[in-house]
């Protein structure tokens, strides 16, 4: 099995409140551009357009089957949210993106990027693997917590909360509408969403 390194810079902008931390991208032969959530079929850049603007299609390019980075990268260092993913480097044991389907050879560096987002007041670990991963990392206990939960954590002088929210992957069942509300929810919280 190849070892497969990440192919993207982390995206931390200096005055980032909430860190969105997904597993590991899908093989490139899935991807409809080359940022991050780049599988056409993902939702995430749907609920973001669905929260923000009222129509899930805000960041979508239709025509060209893609999503609309010149709109979503200005958007997201605007609003303070940075993205990166818990994995490094990962082996994919049947080439699929699934959590279940990956071995994580590397974790990311945790600490560093909360180390360089000092204005970050909130973690959204978006589906099971990446909450394992963080949770394990800093040692938080998660078993209980319910879908739009969130549970307190100390990272040095600072008090941040992490979330459980609906993973934007297809392969979750649920309407794009309906995990909206999760996301409006948590980003209201945190302070993003006025």
């Amino acid at each position: 099995m190849e070892t497969e390194t990440h192919p993207f810079e982390p995206w931390l902008p200096a005055n980032a409140r909430l860190l969105l931390l997904g597993t590991f991208p899908p093989a490139p032969k899935r991807w409809c551009m080359e940022w991050y959530y780049p599988n056409y079929t993902n939702d995430m850049w749907r609920i973001f357009g669905h929260v923000f603007f009222d129509d899930k299609q805000h960041f979508v390019d239709e025509e060209n089957k893609t999503y609309r980075l010149d709109l979503l990268k200005p958007f997201l260092k605007e609003k303070g949210i940075a993205i990166f993913d818990t994995a490094l480097r990962i082996r994919r044991t049947t080439g699929t993106a699934s959590d279940k389907d990956l071995e994580i050879i590397e974790p990311a560096d945790l600490d560093g990027m909360l180390q360089a987002l000092p204005e970050c007041k909130a973690v959204l670990a978006a589906g099971q693997l990446a909450t394992k991963v963080f949770t394990d990392h800093y040692g938080i206990d998660a078993r209980k917590m319910k879908m739009g939960d969130h549970k307190e954590f100390r990272f040095g002088q600072r008090v941040i909360r992490l979330y459980r929210e609906p993973s934007s992957s297809r392969a979750y069942p649920m309407k794009v509408e309906k995990k909206a509300e999760y996301y409006r929810q948590m980003l209201a919280e945190v302070g993003i969403l006025k």
